[in-house]
């Protein structure tokens, strides 16, 4: 094995060790990265094989890909759609869907699990940020769910779950970046994405509704003394959707039908969600001040990420790391299928150790060539890795959904019941990337009618 290999595989395995001493994880890859070339540069000199890695010349193109991160007007997008999620956050539509929806499906076994499902979804569709939507429904249902004598697993797993789903439902954060890193269209991702995410938050719901057949103790619908279902409620419940039914059709209404692009979308977005909350009397200078804040952290964090994982990708290719992982594939001889389900147990294993940015970032850009080269459609693709990657905000023990469940949930809930509770939909997960592998017409057809997009392989 050529000497370039071992510093390849030297910088991964690096890096994967260096994620447990808590270090944050943007230093980590750019100051690992910076070592790596240094020592490249240095055995280059004194006569090692360091494939590229031979001059600080060479090491010098990261500038170039800096330039064309700050230059790249999709990644405008990012913080237009935070500063959306978090100023719906503060609108307190969440909130009147919640309480309005309670009253409608709160008389059906598991029907609070199905109104927290449900309400992720329609927040999914028009925050994207896991972060708030899982925080927000945790806030919201847990104390009514564990009023109502819900089993505290089943609650947990509920809220978490549901609160994910913004990491695939449009416009998600995780879509946007993907189509960077492998030059591919926003719209596409997000058409493809369309359908499994709703499709998965069904069956969310389906299981909840089975749970409440078999076990209604675990799910048990209100008292009988509660307050009688009205044709008022049903009426004030259907309401409450319209501002959030209004703020998707803004956003994905424009990019699905050619009015905007998702950059110009992300503006009207983050508009409509101020608009929002100035409607119901939420809009003022502390709020606004919060949500700036909020958003500026945010995206401080994804960009420092991006840019960490810029100079490590850069670095691992300089030193032959595409070209190592490219040969292992070939040397495994394996059919298209084969292919897709092996990288599929990569990003999966992955996700228990690494954050869906370092998986997108580091990880997609090296497995991404592999497979176009296989003639896999890569919309396809994509959208399979996205449904994998929600798992690594449910997979112990970078769950980052059990951390923001955990900081809000009431006393007497514990990490336990939260561990526990996920199972169920981490199982889900799995079934839903199985589902759409067997059928791709679950994510290529949306895309097909719009834009014309090839199914797998062609």
């Amino acid at each position: 094995m050529p000497f370039y290999e071992y510093l390849a595989i030297g910088l991964m395995v690096t890096f994967i060790l260096a994620l447990f001493t808590g270090y944050p994880v943007a230093w980590l890859l750019a100051g690992l990265s910076l070592l790596f070339a240094g020592l490249g540069i240095t055995l280059g000199e004194m006569g090692y094989d360091t494939f590229l890695m031979t001059s600080w010349a060479k090491f010098s193109g990261v500038i170039d890909r800096f330039d064309s991160i700050m230059s790249n007007w999709v990644l405008v997008s990012l913080p237009m759609f935070v500063y959306m999620g978090l100023m719906l956050d503060k609108s307190g539509v969440a909130d009147t869907m919640m309480r309005n929806f309670v009253k409608v499906f709160g008389g059906i076994r598991g029907g609070l699990g199905m109104t927290v499902v449900f309400i992720g979804i329609m927040l999914a569709a028009s925050t994207g940020i896991v972060g708030a939507s899982v925080v927000l429904l945790a806030v919201l249902s847990m104390p009514i769910m564990l009023e109502h004598r819900y089993s505290k697993a089943i609650a947990c797993g509920t809220v978490a779950a549901s609160g994910t789903l913004g990491i695939l439902i449009p416009p998600s954060i995780m879509l946007v970046l993907m189509a960077d890193q492998v030059s591919t269209s926003v719209g596409d991702l997000f058409m493809g994405a369309l359908v499994p995410g709703v499709a998965l938050g069904l069956l969310y719901m389906l299981y909840l509704a089975i749970v409440g057949f078999v076990r209604p103790d675990l799910v048990p619908p209100r008292a009988d003394d509660a307050e009688k279902l009205t044709v008022g409620q049903i009426a004030k419940a259907a309401l409450s959707t319209v501002p959030t039914f209004g703020l998707i059709l803004l956003v994905l209404g424009t990019i699905f039908f050619g009015i905007a692009t998702p950059t110009e979308a992300s503006g009207l977005g983050a508009a409509g969600a101020m608009l929002l909350a100035a409607a119901n009397g939420k809009l003022n200078w502390k709020v606004m001040r919060e949500v700036g804040i909020e958003t500026t952290l945010t995206t401080s964090f994804i960009f420092a990420i991006f840019i960490g994982a810029t100079v490590f990708a850069y670095v691992l290719r300089l030193v032959g790391g595409d070209e190592l992982l490219s040969a292992f594939f070939k040397g495994m001889n394996l059919s298209p299928t084969a292919l897709v389900l092996v990288v599929l147990g990569i990003v999966f294993v992955a996700g228990f150790f690494l954050d869906w940015f370092e998986i997108v970032l580091i990880i997609l850009p090296l497995l991404a060539p592999v497979v176009k080269a296989a003639g896999i459609d890569l919309t396809w693709f994509l959208i399979l890795i996205a449904v994998m990657l929600q798992t690594s905000f449910l997979t112990p023990p970078v769950g980052f959904s059990l951390f923001y469940l955990k900081g809000v949930v009431p006393k007497g809930v514990t990490i336990k019941d939260i561990y526990v509770g996920v199972i169920p939909f981490v199982l889900l997960q799995v079934l839903m990337v199985a589902a759409c592998i067997v059928f791709p017409e679950i994510i290529t057809w949306l895309p097909n009618q719009m834009y014309g997009t090839p199914p797998p392989g062609g």
